[in-house]
């Protein structure tokens, strides 16, 4: 039976981070030197849009800007297939868009999948076996696979997970969370420990060949495909447009955006964390702007189109 996953009213996305005193202002352009971006990329929940979910005004009109000025826009984010419609809006329907931490990768203007990873049910089990070892019993919620007709279908939601957001989702027993085929992710919250102790817990025990671990700051872990990350999906839309890593201006706030900063900058491309961002991200970004609800994007990115 498909039920409200929790309360009638839209959750802020959940950071656990107080916002810098510099939310407001561009923090550090940086020495951009003659370098200027061919492909702008962003994370949205935390990123690009405000608490309400949404892409405030002044951060739509920089987001064109972006466009007028030959510079495409993909959208980078944790959000499932499910979640489709709002990535769209998201993004005015434009370009490519990098969902499910990487796993569904899709063509918006040409309403195209490029690209779709399933983890096995064995070995979601075995890896949740595995992290409980180490973290106690935890609550499970799971996005089914996309290449399953249930891709776009409510999340399956173990009774007590507390799901932040007010969607519909299949509220089930354990036993009965996972489904007989493939899985796009798995969330696992714990009722004893905070989102990154468990997923340093789990980063010791699973392996990358097995599956990819993360989180995007909501108060759970993710365990996704093995090789799906941002940096992977990313690259599926880079290649579309014949862009490299290092022609990359990224943003980012929490540590499931870390693997595509760490590609952007690694290539020579430029990464910035909003000052709403998670401890690592600032550490592994070398920009720095303003928050979320500070237009902290579009404050750079105003910036940066001065110069091209």
């Amino acid at each position: 039976m498909s039920e409200l996953a929790s309360g009638s009213a839209p959750r802020a996305v959940i950071s656990g981070h107080v916002p810098s005193p510099e939310s407001e202002r561009v923090v550090d352009l940086g020495d951009l030197g003659s370098w200027r971006p061919r492909l702008v990329a962003s994370d949205l929940d935390g990123t690009l849009l405000t608490s309400e979910g949404v892409v405030s005004p002044r951060t739509r009109t920089a987001l064109e800007a972006c466009w007028a000025a030959g510079i495409p826009v993909v959208g980078v984010t944790g959000r499932g297939p499910r979640l489709l419609d709002s990535v769209r809006a998201a993004l005015d329907g434009r370009g490519i868009a990098v969902l499910a931490q990487g796993g569904f990768v899709v063509d918006l203007e040409r309403d195209q999948v490029l690209r779709t990873v399933g983890l096995p049910r064995e070995q979601a089990t075995a890896v949740i076996e595995r992290i409980e070892e180490v973290a106690g019993e935890l609550i499970v919620a799971v996005e089914d696979a996309a290449e399953q007709a249930e891709a776009y279908a409510p999340l399956r939601v173990q009774h007590g997970f507390d799901w932040p957001y007010p969607e519909p989702a299949h509220l089930l027993p354990r036993h009965q969370v996972l489904p007989q085929g493939a899985v796009l992710k798995v969330f696992l919250r714990s009722p004893a420990l905070g989102q990154d102790e468990l997923l340093a817990r789990a980063r010791r025990v699973v392996d990358p060949a097995e599956a990819e671990v993360t989180h995007a700051g909501l108060g759970f872990i993710e365990v996704l495909p093995p090789g799906v990350t941002k940096a992977t999906g990313l690259a599926v839309a880079l290649e579309r447009y014949g862009v490299g890593f290092g022609d990359v201006l990224v943003f980012g706030d929490m540590p499931n955006d870390l693997p595509m900063i760490g590609a952007v900058t690694e290539a020579g491309g430029r990464a910035v964390a909003v000052a709403n961002a998670h401890p690592t991200v600032r550490a592994a970004a070398g920009g720095l702007t303003g928050g979320h609800d500070a237009d902290g994007v579009a404050r750079y990115l105003e910036a940066v189109l001065a110069g091209v």
